[in-house]
């Protein structure tokens, strides 16, 4: 059930933040202003210096609520137990790697490897992955999704990279099942100007909770 409970809370959270920062300290501060406003998926990025920190301090100060925080950028199996260990809820990698795969099955953590063919994103499938990472997004567009899909109905994918607040409802459309986002939320912080960062978020949230509201009518 941890696995099932894990997808879940990153599906309700619909918009998974891609954190990256010059310290763990800094990570921590943007997530803090990111979770400040409403957006509930975390994914702190190992290109942060002791990201393995950063994520313990934050998975244990949310520990018990809707937000969910994972580890991004990870490039082997080591890397993925180490951020397992530090209480990450989920993996992400820019590419497959059948190792890291067996050990989040081996802890019961969704891994959401890199992917951009069918053929990858099959053997992704193979390997028990359960949402794959359309990487990178801007590559393609929304409208490859209903391409992916055809051959693999069951298919899961998050997009990365060219998910902007514009298009974001196209990607929802063609029937990602939730998106990363990077630059454009994280911009403020390049200028010191974290509070922006909760605006942009709560920009992102609110159209996420149009899209939803919007598809169950």
């Amino acid at each position: 059930m941890k696995k099932v409970n894990i997808l879940n809370k990153l599906e309700k959270a619909g918009v998974i933040a891609v954190v990256r920062g010059g310290s763990a300290d800094e990570a921590v501060l943007i997530s803090d202003k990111i979770i400040a406003g409403g957006m509930n998926g975390i994914e702190l990025t190992y290109t942060v210096p002791n990201a393995s920190d950063a994520i313990k301090t934050l998975s244990e100060k949310y520990a018990g609520t809707d937000v969910v925080i994972g580890a991004g950028t990870v490039l082997d199996s080591i890397t993925a137990r180490l951020a397992i260990l530090a209480g990450a809820e989920y993996i992400v990698s820019p590419s497959f790697d059948a190792e890291t795969a067996r050990i989040c099955n081996l802890y019961q953590i969704p891994y959401l490897p890199g992917c951009m063919t069918i053929t990858e994103m099959k053997v992704a499938l193979e390997s028990g992955v359960d949402i794959v990472k359309m990487f990178p997004g801007n590559a393609f567009g929304p409208s490859i999704i209903k391409a992916f899909k055809a051959p693999l109905p069951h298919l899961n994918i998050m997009p990365t990279g060219g998910v902007s607040l514009d298009n974001m409802k196209e990607w929802f459309d063609a029937g990602v099942i939730t998106v990363g986002v990077g630059g454009n939320l994280l911009a403020p912080a390049a200028t010191g100007e974290y509070d922006k960062i909760t605006e942009v978020a709560k920009e992102y949230m609110a159209k996420f909770n149009e899209i939803k509201a919007a598809s169950k009518k």
